[in-house]
């Protein structure tokens, strides 16, 4: 099944997402067939803050080392890490993958919807393969955050070539289903407190991607098994070293193939 069509079974997918080679590796191990990335998780690795065009190169360094692995990839690319659709077009043709995120806002503000228009029908005019998942970023920033203004936003990006259509944070029932009436192509959400897979799919949801919040428990896990060995508690489960030096040793032996 491509990428494009997991978008269209009628019932929701899961799209984990990794932030390097491990945790994309340790979600193929889980059986996931297609697999994202959190910009938060990149920037975050190498010390910076979310949504400061600082990981415009190891994105595509990302890109390259998951391209090797065998499922489809999707890169968050935050705001395509310009203002120039034409350069951020170019940006996209060289990442080897199945699909991107590209983000309405840039510095934790929404843009003009025909910029973030613009950008979409540039990259799907030069990349008319890759499926395009067009972030509206109203509810996640609290910025204009009802479904007309979402919705609008919405229609001027699948109008531009947007193949999906991401709105974090909108979490109630009644307007998830007012923006999958509204809005002509699969709609992506975060989990949603509440609502279970299943239920989110009688809403009208196509993908529920899993975002930053793997990362963000990776690093309270690493906490708490270090707070556990100083304070005499039983050590959380880990996946063991064997597992994740076998998953690297064959990742390593496909590269040197490839």
């Amino acid at each position: 099944m491509s990428f494009h069509e997991l978008h269209h079974q009628g019932v929701p997918f899961v799209l984990p997402n990794a932030w390097d080679v491990p945790s994309a590796l340790a979600y193929l191990a889980d059986g996931f067939t297609a697999i994202g990335t959190t910009s938060f998780g990149v920037a975050c690795s190498a010390g910076h803050p979310d949504g400061g065009r600082a990981i415009r190169s190891a994105n595509l360094a990302l890109a390259n080392a998951l391209a090797l692995l065998p499922c489809d990839v999707s890169i968050d690319i935050e705001d395509g890490y310009s203002d120039d659709p034409e350069a951020v077009a170019d940006y996209v043709a060289r990442l080897p993958i199945a699909g991107i995120n590209i983000e309405d806002s840039t510095d934790g503000k929404l843009i003009d919807p025909a910029l973030a228009a613009a950008k979409v029908a540039a990259i799907k005019q030069r990349n008319p393969d890759v499926f395009i998942n067009a972030r509206v970023d109203t509810y996640w920033l609290q910025q204009d955050a009802d479904t007309a203004a979402t919705i609008e936003r919405a229609l001027r990006y699948v109008e531009a070539g947007a193949d999906g259509i991401f709105v974090p944070s909108a979490n109630d029932r009644g307007e998830l289903a007012e923006l999958t009436r509204n809005i002509p192509r699969p709609l992506n959400t975060l989990p949603v407190p509440g609502l279970a897979l299943t239920e989110l799919g009688e809403l009208g949801v196509a993908r529920v991607s899993t975002g930053s919040g793997p990362y963000r428990a990776g690093l309270y896990a690493a906490a708490q098994f270090s707070r556990a060995v100083r304070d005499g508690q039983p050590l959380p489960l880990s996946t063991p070293y064997e597992a994740l030096q076998e998953r690297l040793v064959e990742y390593e032996n496909h590269a040197g193939t490839t």
